[in-house]
């Protein structure tokens, strides 16, 4: 067999390797995938970690030992343990959320617009910010706030009001409120952008390229999808990746940030400089805007100022100025009604069979999201432990026609 029809035989049977089409041998490589790694890792860490494995053990010892111990730092511990808790759930989210090559699952969606949701209308709700029983007072796996099912009563009378009666909370004094938890998932989604830095810089140290840059190399022809043509352009011009424009990449909703750190990785940006430029970007500044916008929306800061200009837009329209007072009068009314109501507590709703409640549907996306995750990590994992397996038949192949041009 030539190369060219080896090479031709690999793309195709890596394309044909999904759970859907070829799920026992999906399986069957991930798991090797797996076992590889794990026993690699041992290996390294027994030749070049004992103080490592030392210090680790001893950090362990230590923590098990305050928490099974019954004395007077018993409460320290916990509130330090819930603390640790609240910081890695949020920085987990953050993690899951960027990691995959774009293939990660939306947290954003799914817990921490939400938490930043239902929390401004329940300050909307009883006129004022501390709820919260302690700042890891929040969403977590398996367990929702306590301030989401407590009545407004038990927090003490309104410190917000309005003219007309209505709660108006601003938006400096909610940022706060659900600020830390922005950040740890900001912090987390920056961590998540590191695998493909470190696969693009060890493979631009052995002198090859990241599979990503070869593939985009050679997609020739005028039938690439946008996508496509949008990577190449981008490769094109990776000689003004600098800290500034990381940080900007960074700063915005941006699909093409996976490749950003692929190219930083292969033309050799410092570790340090994008990584900073990364936290910055996406923990200190796209996590602010995306909080700020949530606020903004639910307690009815930008809703309002919508709902201004159109009227002052209409009030030009000749006739519609008459009837636009008692149709704001009725949105006005069925908005107050809305906010008034109490936010669901998926935790506490029980579900019929072939219910639609707020909390199977909920409950249904939430599953279908992390069962395509999972279906997305296992895929690539076993194509890429496929692929080492065929660069080893490739290199066969070629030491064998080297052979035989020898002999002949």
């Amino acid at each position: 067999m030539s190369i060219s029809a080896l090479r031709q035989k690999h793309k195709w049977e890596v394309e044909k390797l999904t759970l859907t089409s070829q799920p026992f041998k999906t399986l069957k490589l991930f798991t090797l995938s797996i076992l590889q790694h794990i026993s690699s890792s041992m290996v390294y860490i027994l030749a070049h970690g004992c103080l490592l494995m030392l210090f680790v053990a001893a950090i362990a010892g230590v923590g098990v030992f305050l928490i099974t111990d019954d004395g007077p730092h018993r409460k320290q511990v916990e509130v330090l343990v819930e603390y640790s808790r609240f910081g890695l759930w949020w920085m987990a989210l953050g993690v899951a959320s960027s990691i995959g090559l774009g293939s990660g699952l939306h947290t954003f969606v799914l817990y921490l617009g939400p938490h930043i949701a239902f929390f401004t209308m329940k300050a909307m709700q009883c006129g004022r910010v501390d709820i919260k029983s302690a700042p890891y007072d929040t969403i977590q796996f398996n367990r929702s706030p306590s301030w989401i099912k407590k009545d407004c009563s038990e927090f003490g009378p309104p410190l917000f009001s309005s003219p007309h009666g209505s709660h108006s909370v601003p938006l400096s004094s909610i940022l706060p409120q659900v600020q830390i938890e922005s950040i740890l998932w900001g912090f987390g989604t920056a961590i998540g952008e590191l695998p493909p830095y470190f696969i693009s810089r060890a493979a631009s140290i052995s002198g090859g390229n990241a599979e990503e840059i070869e593939e985009i190399n050679n997609s020739t022809g005028d039938n690439n999808g946008r996508s496509t043509n949008m990577k190449r352009w981008f490769l094109s011009h990776a000689q003004y990746l600098n800290f500034f424009t990381i940080l900007l990449l960074a700063s915005i909703p941006n699909p093409l940030f996976d490749l950003a750190g692929i190219m930083c990785g292969q033309f050799g940006i410092p570790f340090w400089e994008f990584f900073l430029a990364t936290v910055i970007g996406k923990a200190i500044i796209k996590a602010h805007i995306q909080t700020v916008f949530i606020i903004s929306v639910c307690n009815n800061q930008l809703l309002n100022w919508i709902e201004s200009e159109l009227l002052w837009t209409f009030s030009f329209i000749p006739g519609v100025a008459s009837v636009l007072p008692p149709v704001v009068a009725k949105l006005q009314a069925i908005k107050d009604k809305y906010m008034a109501a109490t936010p669901p507590d998926s935790s506490r709703i029980k579900a019929k069979p072939w219910d639609l409640s707020f909390a199977s549907v909920w409950n249904s996306i939430i599953w279908l999201m992390l069962l395509n995750f999972f279906s997305t990590i296992v895929t690539s994992t076993a194509q890429s432990y496929l692929k080492k397996e065929h660069e080893k038949e490739m290199t066969l192949l070629k030491k064998k026609l080297v052979r035989q041009h020898d002999t002949n």
